[in-house]
């Protein structure tokens, strides 16, 4: 496992009303919901990432305004047509 060090300033807690734990917890699950939105992680990766169960993972995503589903109209209506 890898350890990634993330440099900020006290104000940037002071300002989010977070402890470093908490940002910690936030900050990945944002970067998380992100890379799952752009397609580079797949939903167990980014929960993972996160450190939460998929279904928890899931569920958040609204918090994000991440779509759980990234499938247009048309695509969804292919897949329907597929027997």
């Amino acid at each position: 496992m890898k350890t990634i060090k993330i440099t900020l300033s006290d104000e940037i807690l002071i300002s989010m009303k977070e402890t470093p734990e908490n940002f910690s917890r936030e900050i990945k699950m944002a970067a998380a919901a992100k890379f799952y939105e752009m397609g580079k992680l797949s939903s167990g990766r980014a929960a993972e990432l996160a450190g939460i169960s998929r279904i928890s993972f899931l569920q958040s995503l609204s918090m994000y305004k991440v779509p759980i589903f990234s499938m247009t109209e048309t695509e969804l209506k292919q897949d329907l047509n597929n027997p």
